[in-house]
């Protein structure tokens, strides 16, 4: 696509464009491994049309962080809110300590289906990994640490979690993150070990893990 092209485009929708692109890339290679070259091309815009409109790689994945931690806190937020609209209920007929030792009952259920829906987002809960890793970094650093700690209040105050379950959760959503980052469903039904870990982690939502990752595979 030209300059000339995206032109037509409004720019806000450009900016979603590139933002995306970039999230995918970012997932892929990390900060470092990742250039505004690839993120143009993986966007279909040319490489100094998308340093026009973000002036850096920094500006960019500050962009591609706070993309995928709103994503991430509007899931989260839609999903208590529902939860709460239902009465808040328990899981039901089930013995809330055996089913999920260490996380909050139905509502930590909810939200964990909610945040592995997040995979279908190709690179955002990748691209919040690479963030939360660069915590020595001045500014991508400040604005992980802020990121994750609205997610720890979010379920603190408004999912009712205590810091012992909000701590489970969290534990849970990295290592989901590891998992993909490892590639692990290469060796699903290959490696018994990862088979196991695979199924265990990831449970009723493994079809769409399995899916997402193959279509990844085709694209690398």
């Amino acid at each position: 696509m030209t300059d000339k092209n995206t032109e037509r485009i409004p720019s806000a929708e450009r900016r979603v464009q590139i933002l995306e692109a970039a999230s995918r890339v970012f997932g892929e290679r990390g900060y470092f491994g990742a250039t505004t070259d690839q993120i143009a091309r993986e966007a279909g815009i040319s490489q100094p049309y998308v340093v026009r409109m973000f002036g850096s790689k920094e500006n960019l994945f500050v962009g591609v962080l706070s993309r995928s931690l709103e994503r991430l806190l509007v899931a989260f937020t839609e999903t208590i809110a529902q939860w709460k609209a239902d009465g808040s209920p328990a899981a039901p007929g089930t013995d809330i300590a055996a089913m999920m030792p260490g996380v909050h009952g139905e509502i930590g259920r909810r939200l964990g289906l909610a945040y592995v829906n997040l995979i279908e987002d190709r690179g955002l809960l990748l691209s919040l990994m690479q963030a939360f890793s660069m915590g020595q970094d001045p500014t991508i650093g400040g604005k992980a640490r802020g990121g994750f700690l609205t997610i720890y209040r979010l379920l603190r105050e408004e999912a009712g979690f205590e810091p012992e379950e909000a701590r489970s959760f969290l534990a849970e959503g990295m290592l989901l993150n590891t998992l993909l980052g490892l590639r692990l469903t290469d060796d699903y039904q290959k490696d018994p070990a990862a088979t196991e870990l695979i199924e265990c982690t990831f449970r009723t939502k493994l079809q769409l893990v399995l899916d997402v990752s193959a279509d990844e595979s085709m694209r690398a």
